[in-house]
């Protein structure tokens, strides 16, 4: 036999010379949840275990670990008391609010650190909807919705935020941000599109997180059918047009090929969300002693960037990076 592939996979010395993809800590971002609940520092988050809810002095403290782990990005997600919701999301928009509060401690705290800000109203809505919904009709108003999205990055902005990342998948939001941030005096601010994002059932936990589930009805009139690639390509296409710097399909797992799809026809970077879901299916398999936690972990983010993705935002960016460091 003249051709052998297992030469190739002979020792762990030449399978490492030949392995065409590694995930390093410079591809992550790690999802963190904060909040302002007094007296509580870390709060556990019951469906994402080993994950908190952080005070801002917590936020701080734990940036600083990823950080001398070489992660050099992180994603904010507010958890905001409910009585501070309404149907407009005002929170969004407040200097003096949980959200602003955070970005500035961090920016202040660490220049260097990239800050990736949400821009969606559902975590600040009385209604739930990442958009304003009529009160008549339940309908979510897109064309409404999109000065309110535009006040919130503009608001991200001021207070530092290196990138803002639109997950509202309302049309026509990234060109209207995109304008609103550079008459602002915002050029410099980027935006990650959530461009792909499919009506999943993978966001329960993220959901649990932030009590930003749906109080009526579901997100299915805005985010997109999981039974859909081509209609990707339509979306990812008009963001691009509008603005957007870097593009995301999520979730992560169950549209590997859409992250494919993205990746091989359009020159921009491509960012995966392995969610919250995702995250909880491989910690409770482990849990249970069904699967090899670790194992799973870094075979789950090399697909990921095997299928194309440049970016990859994980709730295993920190164990991934205390792996790397201490392979042991």
């Amino acid at each position: 036999m003249l051709v052998r592939c297992r030469r190739n996979r002979w020792s762990e010395g030449i399978r490492a010379l030949v392995r065409e993809n590694r995930v390093t800590v410079d591809d992550l971002v790690m999802p963190l949840f904060v909040n302002n609940a007094p007296g509580v520092s870390r709060e556990p988050i019951a469906s994402l275990p080993g994950l908190f809810r952080l005070s801002i002095e917590a936020l701080l403290l734990e940036c600083k670990e990823l950080m001398d782990l070489g992660i050099k990005a992180v994603a904010l997600f507010p958890a905001i008391d409910a009585a501070l919701k309404d149907p407009r999301a005002s929170d969004s928009k407040n200097p003096d609010g949980l959200t602003f509060r955070a970005i500035s401690a961090l920016k202040k705290a660490f220049p260097s650190l990239i800050v990736v800000a949400d821009v969606a109203m559902d975590p600040y809505s009385s209604d739930g909807h990442d958009g304003l919904v009529d009160a008549a009709t339940g309908i979510v108003l897109n064309d409404d919705s999109l000065p309110i999205l535009c006040e919130m990055a503009v608001c991200h902005a001021r207070a530092g935020a290196d990138i803002v990342a639109p997950s509202d998948m309302m049309d026509g939001r990234i060109g209207a941000i995109r304008h609103a941030l550079d008459n602002e005096g915002f050029q410099h601010v980027g935006i990650l599109s959530y461009a792909a994002k499919y009506a999943s059932s993978f966001y329960g936990p993220f959901r649990d997180a932030l009590d930003s589930a749906p109080k009526k009805g579901d997100k299915k009139t805005y985010q997109m059918d999981p039974a859909n690639s081509q209609e990707a390509l339509r979306e990812v296409a008009l963001d691009i047009a509008e603005g957007a710097d870097i593009v995301m399909v999520k979730p992560g797992l169950a549209f590997l090929d859409i992250i494919r799809l993205v990746s091989e026809n359009f020159n921009v970077p491509v960012a995966a969300y392995n969610v919250s879901g995702e995250y909880a299916m491989l910690r409770a398999a482990s849990e249970r002693g069904w699967l090899n936690y670790k194992n799973c972990v870094i075979e789950t983010l090399t697909g990921f960037k095997r299928a194309g993705a440049s970016i990859i935002f994980t709730y295993h960016a920190k164990e991934f990076a205390q792996w790397l460091k201490s392979p042991e």
